[in-house]
């Protein structure tokens, strides 16, 4: 993690329940200041998903989904992936951050009231993750439990 990056997710972290304003300025500049850090996509989502401002995390998600395509060397658009698209048995890397954040993804779509959006994720999630490494099976758990 870029020095840089680490202070200004410090300062996110410190003020995130004190002054939602700068948790935010901070994390959007993190993630200005290192596109190629991923980690930094997924503390923004999450402070917007915890905010209850799912538009934004979807934003941020997608956003993080289209930089690690691009690191991992395939395809942004998860509809058009398949097992052989990578190696997605990784538990670290480009990829696996992918398939987190289309379970992120797949939990936006569920909080948004968008049960068939949420079901497409996660059969994709299925078929890209059968081992199910990053747990997609807890939001279906959900999904089912909610009715979507």
């Amino acid at each position: 993690m870029p020095a840089a990056v680490g202070e200004r997710l410090e300062a996110a972290a410190f003020n995130v329940h004190r002054d939602h304003a700068r948790a935010e300025a901070e994390l959007l500049a993190a993630r200005q200041a290192a596109p190629d850090y991923l980690p930094g996509y997924y503390a923004l989502y999450k402070f917007y998903f915890y905010r209850r401002r799912l538009p934004e995390a979807r934003q941020i998600a997608l956003q993080g989904l289209h930089r690690a395509a691009a690191l991992g060397g395939f395809k942004a658009d998860w509809r058009q992936l398949s097992i052989a698209s990578t190696d997605w048995r990784r538990d670290s890397g480009a990829a696996h951050f992918y398939l987190f954040t289309l379970k992120a993804l797949a939990f936006i779509s569920l909080r948004s009231g968008e049960p068939q959006a949420c079901r497409e994720l996660l059969d994709k999630l299925a078929e890209l993750d059968p081992g199910d490494s990053v747990g997609a099976s807890v939001i279906r758990d959900l999904a089912a439990r909610v009715g979507a």
